[in-house]
């Protein structure tokens, strides 16, 4: 039976949203920052984006969504000294943690899970582009002047394997404590300007609920080939397996929606066992949506 997931919200003071989460022995911590980028420094214009459709249409269609191709989610993984017996104090960051990085980056961008609309600061249109009506007078307008960057950083205190699902799920936590201050733009300054009244910071707008479900194929030699599926393993267990499944899926909308499956090693596996584990998986995600929204 996999470990009971816990979480606790809100757990880092001086963080736009953090989270923590525990799966048995695996603790990670996630915080994440907003800061502001101007859209001429990113080279931005309205021209360049497809405004009449949404981010999550945009995806489908093969497009890149603007938090993608401006690099507005910018997600770090750090795996403490102590975590794990192979962490060292003085090392560069191991293979693992850049892959976790990497694996972090694209299903943040598959899953759609962050709105662009949400991440865009706009303001007034300058007086030599505003738009004119029918009877010659100026309408007033607004363009993007500016964008949110969400520096997403994790830190695992403990790591008793399943790392990539414990990482995402801190992710996902921490998403939904955000809260980013109300922020307009002061034409005379050229400038972005926050509020600090709490009054006035907003959510971000984040999109279904997805979880990564991680798996293993422990197969016994002594007993002629006979193999056994292990749902959320430890670092033990992933030690003696050869053969490791993680099911990306959503099923808040009421039906289930198969973001992605990543197999490494092994061909135990076939296409019949492989819809068995989206069935765990399913049964999983039902067990961190309590957790998450509670």
């Amino acid at each position: 039976a996999p470990r009971a997931p816990h979480t606790h919200k809100g757990s880092l003071t001086h963080a736009n949203g953090s989270a923590v989460i525990r799966i048995g022995d695996t603790t990670a911590v996630c915080g994440v920052r907003g800061e502001i980028l101007l859209a001429d420094a990113a080279g931005y214009s309205e021209s360049t984006a497809a405004p009449s459709s949404s981010s999550a249409n945009r995806h489908k269609g093969g497009m890149k969504s603007t938090a993608q191709e401006l690099d507005l989610l910018v997600p770090n993984i750090e795996l403490a000294t102590g975590c794990a017996p192979e962490f060292l104090p003085g090392m560069p960051p191991s293979k693992m943690a850049q892959e976790l990085v990497a694996r972090v980056y694209a299903l943040l961008h598959a899953s759609a899970l962050v709105g662009d609309e949400c991440l865009k600061i706009w303001g007034p249109v300058v007086d030599g582009d505003e738009e004119e009506d029918e009877e010659g007078e100026k309408e007033e307008s607004n363009e993007v002047k500016a964008f949110w960057v969400l520096y997403i950083d994790i830190l695992f205190i403990s790591l008793d394997g399943n790392a990539f699902e414990a990482a995402w799920a801190s992710v996902v936590a921490a998403l939904q404590d955000v809260y980013l201050p109300e922020a307009t733009w002061a034409a005379d300054r050229g400038a972005v300007v926050c509020s600090d009244l709490v009054s006035g910071a907003k959510r971000l707008e984040l999109r279904g609920l997805p979880i990564a479900v991680g798996f293993a194929v422990f197969k016994a030699k002594e007993t002629g080939g006979q193999y056994w599926v292990l749902i959320d393993p430890d670092m033990f267990e992933e030690g003696l397996c050869e053969e490791t499944v993680t099911v990306l899926l959503d099923c808040a909308s009421g039906e289930t929606r198969l973001i992605g499956v990543e197999k490494v090693g092994g061909a135990v596996l076939g296409r019949k066992q492989m819809a068995g584990l989206i069935g765990q998986a399913e049964k999983r995600w039902l067990e961190w949506s309590n957790v998450l929204k509670g």
